[in-house]
């Protein structure tokens, strides 16, 4: 009922199963280091940047949703005091995502991506001197493409926090606000039996011009400068 097992026919087919196992072993590792080999020039262009504003894509297949217009990135920048640099001024490690996304694009659009930008708070960028970060690639004309974002999201106020330093009139506004407080609450009446309308007023005048030569004095003494001024400045007291 049963064939009686040939030992060498045995051996043939054990070894054949282990070049073909070998093969394989062999095949995947090649692919591995081809793999590693492109991730390595990921990283690579991401610490050391390439200027180039243009990537060639298959326009058909780019999500449009993540397609942003330059005037897009300004504005984001500016509401919430980010900056728009070069890849290379970011000076924490890329996570591994963001690696396999690039190499992921790359491979859907067969070309190699140059020129990446990336949108993160002045403190998580190698600044030059004189919490969030969206990684960019340049299509052409002034429009990004959106690769990954990565990290925690931006604090629930950061957009009013950095309000007043907007732009130098926000400034203004801030401090007249803010010097109209400080008069209201400064009991003058308790100081003073003269007329309290003039009092105040003249109170203000004053708490104006010391809150503004306050600010004007410390923002100038730290190299600070406005939000639509800085968001693609690579110096650090701008």
């Amino acid at each position: 009922m049963f064939s009686k097992t040939n030992i060498e026919t045995q051996l043939q087919k054990t070894k054949e199963k282990h070049i073909s196992e070998y093969e394989i072993l062999r095949d995947v590792n090649e692919l591995l280091k081809q793999n590693e080999h492109q991730r390595d020039l990921i990283k690579r262009e991401l610490t050391q940047g390439t200027k180039l504003n243009e990537n060639f894509f298959d326009i058909k297949a780019l999500d449009t949703s993540k397609i942003f217009h330059i005037s897009d990135i300004e504005k984001l920048c500016v509401n919430y005091r980010l900056r728009f640099l070069d890849t290379k001024y970011f000076k924490t490690p890329f996570p591994e995502m963001a690696i396999s996304k690039i190499r992921a694009l790359e491979k859907e659009h067969n070309t190699t991506l140059k020129g990446l930008k990336i949108v993160a708070p002045a403190s998580l960028m190698k600044l030059e001197n004189v919490n969030d970060p969206l990684l960019f690639a340049p299509i052409s004309d002034n429009y990004f493409y959106l690769i990954h974002k990565w990290g925690n999201d931006l604090h629930p106020f950061r957009k009013a926090l950095v309000w007043p330093f907007k732009t130098f009139e926000n400034l203004i506004l801030t401090i007249f606000v803010a010097s109209i407080l400080l008069t209201a609450i400064t009991p003058l009446h308790l100081l003073s039996q003269g007329r309290p309308n003039l009092e105040y007023l003249l109170f203000f005048l004053f708490v104006f011009k010391g809150v503004a030569a306050t600010v004007l004095y410390f923002g100038f003494a730290k190299g600070k400068n406005f939000n639509n001024a800085i968001w693609r400045s690579k110096y650090y007291n701008a």
